[in-house]
């Protein structure tokens, strides 16, 4: 584990029960190891950005304070994902639930299965939107 740090975690589904799928996301990044909960944002319904045919995303971000890694926090929320049953069949496609790492303090990480900050934030409007709530209610850096 590491100093704790600010971890932005973007939230969305589009498939299902959209509503319960991101409470479940916020209860479970709330109880993992080293880790709290800070603040969420409104949740926002947007429009999919992946493949015709898609319903309506709900999109939501977390603010976490955390004492896990990147890597281990991006493999957390993957899990959480396959709770949920989220499958990788189509990239963009339809999903049960979505958890992006968006930022993780002010670090920045180029691996070759972690980004960070993550490489869609500026084509991301509603995420912009989304951190910007969370740190006007919230101020202060890593």
């Amino acid at each position: 584990m590491t100093a704790p740090v600010r971890a932005f975690v973007a939230l969305g589904s589009n498939v299902g029960d959209r509503d319960a799928h991101l409470a479940y996301a916020r209860d479970r990044l709330a109880a993992l190891p080293a880790t709290r909960l800070l603040a969420v944002s409104s949740v926002e319904e947007t429009a999919p950005l992946g493949p015709v045919g898609q319903s309506a995303y709900l999109n939501q971000m977390a603010l976490l304070e955390t004492g896990l890694t990147a890597a281990e926090m991006l493999r957390w929320c993957h899990r959480i994902e396959r709770e949920r049953g989220r499958t990788r069949d189509v990239r963009w496609g339809p999903r049960t639930l979505d958890l992006d790492l968006v930022r993780f303090g002010d670090r920045r990480i180029a691996e070759a299965d972690l980004v960070v900050p993550h490489p869609e934030l500026p084509n991301r409007p509603f995420w912009q939107r989304e951190l910007a709530e969370l740190e006007a209610a919230r101020p202060g850096h890593d």
